[in-house]
């Protein structure tokens, strides 16, 4: 799994309406690890946070993975009230009039969390 970061300018560009919770961590020191290294590695998060019980969203763009109907993979890496949330527009895509609806692949969804989640550790050299 190869990830690409997309800056704050590219972010309303990228993220699309499916991009839906896969899994919560309630770690808040591992929260706090991830965020640290997240900024450490690309500085300025994807978005501003928009409330205190946020403080980072860093999204990405997963490169050669089929998510297929949809054209791209996106996924996010956030805190959410001292608990590492973790999104993807896996298993959904957008319909002609833009509303998430889900794809065959939903209900794999779980085991690409456990994918990303073991991506995630090893990448960041963090464990949980």
């Amino acid at each position: 799994m190869q990830l690409e970061f997309i800056p704050v300018e590219e972010f309303y560009f990228a993220l699309t309406l499916a991009v839906r919770t896969l899994t919560e961590i309630d770690q808040p020191e591992l929260t706090q690890q991830v965020g640290d290294r997240l900024k450490e590695l690309y500085g300025q998060p994807s978005t501003v946070a928009a409330a205190s019980q946020n403080t980072f969203n860093y999204v990405f763009r997963v490169c050669d993975y089929d998510n297929s109907p949809a054209e791209q993979l996106i996924i996010s890496v956030a805190d959410w009230q001292n608990k590492l949330r973790l999104s993807s527009d896996y298993g959904w895509t957008l319909d002609n009039d833009r509303k998430p609806v889900r794809t065959d692949r939903f209900a794999q969804r779980d085991a690409f969390a456990q994918e990303l989640q073991a991506h995630l550790q090893s990448w960041l050299k963090l464990s949980w």
